[in-house]
């Protein structure tokens, strides 16, 4: 996807003849969205749908990115679909029709805890890879951590004698609990699965393709979406998925936000406020679609 923005930014600088400020504030936006497809685990953007779209506004939002900040973003992402629709073979402008800079957030997909359970029961735990797969997923659920996290964890950074976990990004790091069962997949998985994949040239890192190498967030987001369709979910699921139901399960249970905030690892307490936000959200949606009067209404 790189190489594809260099040409963009070629594209700019010898046919558009743009300004030499226009050039670099675009290039600082697009490579923007490209580091959030990478942590997304898309490998193209010809994968990028309205939705994944939104979410992109709506991480901006989270990180206090002013209106115009994103409006000059959405600005710069509109420009750089046209060329790729026009010399890169894209077949669609995701951003068409998003209005980056409307006051209303996009609500974050959210799994209730039965699409957690049915996509929980789709790895074949008698399979290594299987197992593998079913201890990533659990972990997440019972950390929260961010999918790149979660791809870097070395074997060092599991404590399974006081069930804790030492996540680490961006030279911070912090100790994420992991319930009883995540503990005991993560066992299976290190004493079984991972002696499998192990090589010579695995080191340290914890989960592992069937190389050997340490998981990609490419291979993450295919077994993914193998176990959404075998699962028949109909919810979209991304990467970021099982880190909001996290959240959201959490608080719908009476967790402390402040207790959410240091899990999640949010500097900014609104980040984790949204959830909060969320919750309310969903319940009055509930009660105006099942309530009889607040039905009738309509």
């Amino acid at each position: 996807m790189t190489q594809q923005v260099l040409r963009f930014i070629h594209y700019l600088e010898s046919v558009k003849h743009a300004s030499k400020n226009t050039i670099q504030s675009y290039r600082h936006d697009v490579m923007l969205f490209v580091d959030f497809l990478e942590e997304s685990a898309l490998e193209s953007f010809d994968e990028v749908d309205p939705e994944i779209a939104g979410a992109f506004f709506e991480t901006l939002r989270q990180q206090g990115k002013s209106s115009s900040t994103i409006s000059r973003n959405s600005a710069a992402l509109h420009s750089f679909y046209k060329y790729l629709m026009q010399f890169e073979g894209v077949h669609q402008n995701p951003f068409q029709g998003i209005k980056a800079d409307r006051g209303v957030r996009q609500l974050p997909q959210i799994l209730s805890r039965e699409e957690v359970e049915l996509l929980f029961n789709q790895p074949n735990l008698l399979d290594y890879k299987g197992l593998r797969d079913r201890t990533m997923l659990e972990v997440l659920y019972a950390t929260g951590m961010r999918v790149s996290e979660l791809l870097d964890l070395n074997v060092e950074d599991v404590n399974l004698n006081v069930g804790f976990i030492r996540c680490k990004t961006e030279g911070k790091e912090r100790l994420v609990p992991l319930y009883p069962m995540a503990a005991k997949f993560l066992q299976q998985y290190i004493s079984t699965a991972r002696e499998i994949l192990h090589t010579p040239d695995s080191g340290d890192a914890l989960f592992l393709n069937l190389n050997g190498d340490r998981l990609s967030r490419q291979g993450f987001w295919k077994l993914l979406r193998k176990y959404q369709q075998q699962a028949q979910i109909t919810t979209k699921i991304t990467p970021q998925t099982l880190r909001h139901s996290f959240a959201a399960h959490l608080l719908e249970n009476g967790a402390d936000l402040k207790f959410v905030q240091e899990l999640l690892g949010h500097a900014d307490i609104a980040s984790t406020q949204f959830y909060s936000q969320l919750i309310k959200m969903r319940f009055q949606s509930s009660y105006s679609k099942y309530h009889p009067r607040a039905a009738s209404a309509r």
